[in-house]
């Protein structure tokens, strides 16, 4: 008797907003929740052995085990890796296994229970390029699969695995799963890149209207006209809330793949577009939304970011005006540069007193503490250079800078520029702080600035040329703040959201500036 294979383990960021919510293969679409619709078509079929891949939001996905009686396995690489991995978890299973997306509807039962030999399961291709084109010879099997490409068919639905060619796949795929170059690879491109190294497959070719994909959210509202008024969301509720709409007010739906914090996409609303920003996990222990949310009504009555909408100071969830068209902020212009320590003076002198306060050095401390208690290995050279951070910290404070109202994340992708305007975003971080350390954040996020190149634009700020003292303070700040990213990254890849390059630039500010500005102090 067959088997089957679910794979449930991705974000599914193209179905945003749900997909914030909950995973796509809990998305309740004409009355049925598309996985329990999936696994009662399985087993309707004689399909009781059933193995459900999961990742993202795996806990609500666990109570299938118990009311279906299906498997549920963990891909730990879920995050990293594409779907490629979640087959992988199941190679086991793949031998006599029909291999399903969680993000598909079956209009009729496409199953049966002993498939003769390996098929695909395909659609007639209306012509042009499509995400899986196949070929097929004259004897009824396929003879090619192209990603984006031209075909008489499209790759859509189960595919059969015969349990010689299961055996012969589980094989090739231990050995894309040995190469970091295949990590975004889908399971299907394996299948494409090595078909002539498995048993052939044959074609099962059914009508295109008996399936259908939920890829993006429009193709939810195309299936199920429904769907947006019945499903739970608390994201389209708030958003509703915010500009007084319906619903079905909100169109146009597109993921942002910017910010290492939170997830957030655009989306079109009475002729205006927006962007929602839906905190991102272990945001709530590191960052204070009051604070944040005082400093954007602060910044939107300053004039520095006026595409400020509306917070949720408890939850965190915000809606921006949407800038079109925005140029790339450059570290290496120096019109760029100037505009945006003229934003930063304005908040600074602006004379405005926050209630909550921001200390890079205290903050890192606090961070690092929770490292410890999650038992998170820190680097050999972590201790000696949080020393010589607390040394700069200590001296800085001794210098006794009045406190100022800050950003504290001030840095490249956080300005938006267009023309001749510049506004300053993401105020999750601001609170009264020490000047200089807003000037920390603009050259240890990014800048790629030298110790010497850093000095070279401090003028840019004070608006002539700076002291010594203003000097070494400024390049002090570097150092902690680097500092305080630095282990932040830490607590991110702790958390399971590791934020790839960034560690290594922000420990590099760290040491790098600590090096120049620790004998400043000793000296002076």
């Amino acid at each position: 008797m067959s088997r089957a294979i679910i794979l449930a383990a991705g974000i599914g960021k193209r179905i945003a907003p749900i997909s914030y919510e909950l995973p796509k293969a809990l998305l309740r679409v004409r009355g049925d929740v598309l996985i329990e619709r999936l696994i009662g078509q399985l087993h309707d079929a004689g399909i009781d052995d059933i193995t459900v891949v999961v990742g993202y939001m795996k806990e609500s996905l666990f109570y299938l085990e118990d009311e279906f009686g299906v498997t549920v396995r963990v891909n730990p690489d879920y995050a990293d890796r594409h779907n490629h991995s979640s087959l992988y978890v199941a190679r086991d299973k793949l031998p006599g296994a029909f291999v399903c997306s969680s993000d598909q509807y079956f209009e009729r039962n496409l199953f049966y229970g002993d498939p003769e030999g390996s098929y695909l399961t395909v659609v007639p291709s209306a012509g042009g390029r499509i995400s899986w084109a196949v070929d097929v010879d004259g004897g009824g099997r396929v003879a090619s699969v192209q990603r984006r490409g031209e075909g008489a068919y499209a790759m859509l639905g189960p595919a059969y695995f015969s349990p010689e060619a299961g055996e012969t796949f589980a094989r090739l795929l231990g050995e894309e799963m040995a190469k970091p170059t295949s990590a975004q690879k889908l399971w299907d491109d394996v299948l494409a890149e090595r078909l002539a190294e498995l048993p052939r497959f044959g074609a099962h070719v059914i009508d295109a209207s008996q399936v259908s994909e939920f890829k993006r959210f429009d193709d939810l509202l195309a299936f199920d006209q429904a769907f947006v008024d019945n499903v739970d969301s608390r994201i389209l509720d708030n958003i509703c809330f915010a500009l007084k709409c319906g619903r079905h007010d909100v169109t146009d739906i597109v993921p942002i793949s910017q910010g290492l914090t939170n997830l957030s996409f655009k989306f079109a609303c009475a002729g205006s577009t927006y962007v929602y920003r839906h905190p991102g996990k272990g945001t709530d222990e590191i960052i204070n939304r009051e604070a944040e949310t005082f400093s954007l009504g602060v910044a939107r009555s300053l004039g520095l970011d006026e595409t400020f909408v509306y917070e949720n100071p408890k939850t965190g969830w915000k809606l921006s005006h949407y800038i079109e068209d925005c140029e790339p902020f450059d570290y290496r212009n120096r019109d760029h540069v100037a505009r945006a320590f003229a934003l930063a003076r304005t908040l600074h002198q602006s004379g405005v007193t926050s209630r909550w306060s921001f200390d890079f050095m205290e903050e890192a401390n606090h961070i690092t503490q929770l490292l410890h208690d999650l038992s998170y290995p820190l680097p050999k050279d972590f201790s000696g250079l949080m020393r010589d951070i607390s040394r700069l910290a200590a001296g800085m404070r001794k210098e006794a800078c009045a406190p100022v109202l800050c950003h504290n994340d001030f840095y490249g992708p956080n300005f938006l520029v267009k023309g001749d305007k510049m506004w300053l975003i993401d105020w999750e971080y601001s609170a009264m702080g020490d000047y200089a350390c807003d000037i920390g954040n603009f050259v240890a996020q990014g800048s790629g600035y030298t110790v010497d190149e850093a000095v070279d634009v401090l003028d840019l700020y004070y608006e002539r040329e700076p002291t010594p003292e203003e000097k070494r303070h400024c390049l002090a700040a570097i150092a902690v703040v680097g500092w305080y990213w630095y282990v932040w990254a830490m607590y991110k890849a702790a958390q399971g959201n590791p934020v790839g390059e960034w560690l290594y630039i922000w420990y590099r500010a760290a040491r790098d500036f600590c090096k120049a500005a620790l004998p400043l102090y000793e000296e002076g």
